[in-house]
C-alpha cells in the first residue's frame, strides 16, 4: 500500500486564534454582528415601546445573540477550540439558527416601525424603530453570510 501523504485532517484550514480571528472570513463577521446587534438593542430600548410583546422578542433576540456571539468570539480569540472540527459545526449551527431568529425579530421590528408611524411622539419613535429595523435586517444578513461561508469553507 502506497503512502498517501498528509492526512485529510491536516489539509483542512486551521481555525484562527488570537488576532487572526479578525482577518479570517467568516470569523471576521463576528464583530460587525455584535456591533449591529447592539445597535438593535439600543435603538429599541430608546423608543417608547408600544408593542411590548413584539419588541420584547426583538430585544431578547438581539441581547441574547450579542452575548452568545461575544462569548463565541472570545473563545476563538483565546483558542478554546483547540482546532477541533466540531467548532465549525457548532459555529455554523449557531449562526444559522440565530439568522432565523433574527429574521423573525427583524420582521416584527419592521411591523413595530410601521405601527409607530402614527402614535404619540411619532417622528422620533418612527425614526428609532426604522433604524432598529435597518440594523436588524443588516444583522440578519451578517448571520446568514457567516453561516453559509463557514459551511462552504
Amino acid at each position: 500500500m502506497a503512502s498517501v501523504g498528509p492526512s485529510a485532517a491536516s489539509t483542512q484550514p486551521a481555525l484562527p486564534s488570537g488576532p487572526a480571528v479578525f482577518k479570517t472570513i467568516p470569523y471576521a463577521f463576528m464583530l460587525p454582528e455584535i456591533v449591529c446587534g447592539t445597535w438593535v438593542w439600543i435603538l429599541v430600548a430608546a423608543t417608547s415601546v408600544s408593542l411590548p410583546l413584539v419588541q420584547g422578542w426583538v430585544m431578547y433576540v438581539s441581547l441574547t445573540s450579542c452575548l452568545i456571539s461575544l462569548l463565541l468570539l472570545l473563545s476563538y480569540i483565546l483558542g478554546f477550540h483547540r482546532n477541533s472540527e466540531n467548532w465549525k459545526v457548532l459555529d455554523s449551527l449557531y449562526h444559522g439558527a440565530t439568522a432565523i431568529l433574527y429574521m423573525s425579530a427583524a420582521v416584527l421590528q419592521a411591523n413595530a416601525a410601521i405601527n409607530s408611524e402614527f402614535s404619540t411622539n411619532a417622528p422620533l419613535n418612527y425614526q428609532l424603530n426604522s433604524a432598529a429595523s435597518f440594523f436588524a435586517f443588516l444583522t440578519t444578513f451578517l448571520y446568514i453570510l457567516h453561516a453559509f461561508s463557514i459551511y462552504y469553507q
